[in-house]
């Protein structure tokens, strides 16, 4: 019998609506529903992939998890050393801040992720210091010369500017500035996405790496399914805002059952000459999230739409006889 994993954050209907406002008055006369009740559980070491096409709520839904953007709705319940639960998003003000360090993120442009008028060491001696990770400038310096020496890169590499480097070497000090705060679980979104293939690989292997050493948790985000099926154990697929289908890595890949993510999936390229994958088109347009279609979201794009499927909402859920819990959120699946 498989050992059931510690969940270390769970999500639970998170909601990210902005608000549309008009007039001299600013009256709000709508919203942007960019997440619109998502709940996913991540487990302690596993590497959670979320992919879907550009504007699902993907980054919307990682920035919620640091907290760079509050949800409008919903709860975020972080498994505490001691084995306590608490909601990110009612924790007072002190609370927080000593939570705020076990999550980090890693951006997907390593050419904004730096002040450019800081050297890196400034870059990571500043929230070295406000979580107090090192006593005193000498052992703040040790702690960031190891950080650069397991992403592979020299300690006085610190004492220079962003300009001076490569995106990829770029990418590793973001990763290497994420790590120097110890966390338990790193938000990486698109890391790799604007980087050369080549280096892209050097990336995605430095931070399994790490995750193995460390016992790090990921939720790995990107749009390209092939990548995120080579990061992670379990994938959930997004789509206009919700979760349409949920399921191990291997399933994934194996049996794709919601329309959307067999879409997806037709797009990866096979490296083979002899093996051809049919590509599944899309038509129309991705629906805007100010109005969203009513009952299934994906259905005016869908080939295989049925009437209920305009109507009513379908509910993410476990497969019948499905394995490992695969879950999916479409009226074509019982």
């Amino acid at each position: 019998m498989a050992t059931q994993k510690k969940v270390l954050l769970q999500m639970k209907g998170i909601k990210k609506h902005y608000p549309i406002k008009k007039g001299i008055l600013g009256r709000v006369r709508g919203y942007v529903k960019a997440v619109d009740g998502v709940t996913l559980d991540v487990h302690s070491g596993e590497t959670l992939g979320i992919v879907g096409e550009s504007g699902c709520g993907k980054t919307t839904l990682a920035k919620g998890i640091v907290r760079l953007y509050r949800p409008t709705e919903g709860e975020m319940l972080l498994t505490m050393p001691d084995d306590k639960v608490k909601n990110l998003l009612a924790l007072s003000k002190e609370e927080s801040f000593s939570t705020r360090r076990r999550i980090q993120m890693v951006f997907q442009n390593p050419y904004a992720s730096f002040n450019p008028m800081k050297s890196i060491y400034t870059s990571f001696e500043e929230p070295m210091s406000v979580h107090k990770i090192a006593k005193g400038k000498a052992e703040c310096r040790e702690k960031i010369a190891q950080a650069l020496q397991t992403v592979n890169l020299q300690p006085d590499y610190m004492y220079r500017y962003p300009h001076e480097f490569s995106g990829g070497q770029r990418q590793r000090i973001c990763i290497a500035r994420a790590l120097a705060l110890e966390p338990e679980l790193i938000v990486c979104d698109e890391p790799v996405s604007s980087l050369d293939v080549s280096i892209q690989a050097q990336i995605l292997n430095l931070m399994r790496r790490l995750q193995r050493e460390r016992r790090l948790t990921y939720v790995f985000i990107a749009h390209d399914l092939s990548t995120v099926q080579y990061m992670s154990d379990r994938i959930a697929v997004m789509y206009l805002g919700k979760v349409v289908e949920l399921a191990n890595a291997e399933n994934i890949h194996r049996r794709q059952l919601h329309p959307y993510t067999q879409v997806l999936m037709s797009a990866v390229p096979v490296p083979s000459l002899e093996v051809r994958r049919e590509r599944i088109m899309l038509t129309g347009d991705v629906p805007s999230p100010i109005n969203p279609p009513s009952g299934c979201h994906f259905h005016p794009r869908c080939q295989f739409c049925m009437d209920i499927c305009k109507t009513r909402e379908p509910q993410l859920k476990t497969v019948s006889g499905g394995a490992d819990g695969h879950m999916v959120a479409c009226h074509l699946v019982k």
